[in-house]
């Protein structure tokens, strides 16, 4: 049996636009918005030395994150973990999480998000000002 896939599955990062908002370039590649995917969503981020990601928590998602390159910190709940190049993190739901570059080079990781949140809105709550709060959040939606 051949399925056939009538839709966007394959998004490169350099199509979609780079988020700041928190920190970082954070770029969501698949997600109801880009692909149409209903179970998460997902994409990747670099991090230049010192750089960090503000405190944040998922009410309705898990965040699972894969370091690339580089060397990274993530605070959960006040306990910092070090995390290097082919090292997976969990973050469970309602964690509160920071992520901050440690090292002398460009770090780069992938993370997926799921569930998706009841609403867009609903998926992701500040606990530390935000590094650009004049930028907008990352649209991963359904299209608009």
């Amino acid at each position: 049996m051949t399925t056939e896939i009538t839709r966007t599955v394959r998004v490169h990062a350099d199509d979609v636009e780079a988020n700041t908002r928190r920190g970082g370039d954070i770029r969501t590649t698949l997600s109801p918005r880009t692909v149409g995917c209903t179970s998460g969503f997902g994409g990747v981020l670099t991090l230049e030395p010192g750089d960090f990601v503000t405190e944040h928590y998922h009410p309705y998602s898990e965040e699972f994150l894969h370091v690339v390159s580089g060397r990274l910190e993530m605070t959960m709940d006040g306990q910092p973990i070090t995390l290097g190049p082919g090292d997976s993190l969990l973050v469970p739901i309602g964690v509160r999480h920071r992520l901050v570059n440690t090292g002398t080079e460009t770090a780069t990781g992938a993370f997926h998000l799921s569930p998706l949140a009841p609403r867009p809105e609903l998926g992701h709550v500040d606990t530390e000002k935000v590094q650009r709060p004049e930028e907008s959040n990352p649209q991963v939606g359904g299209a608009q």
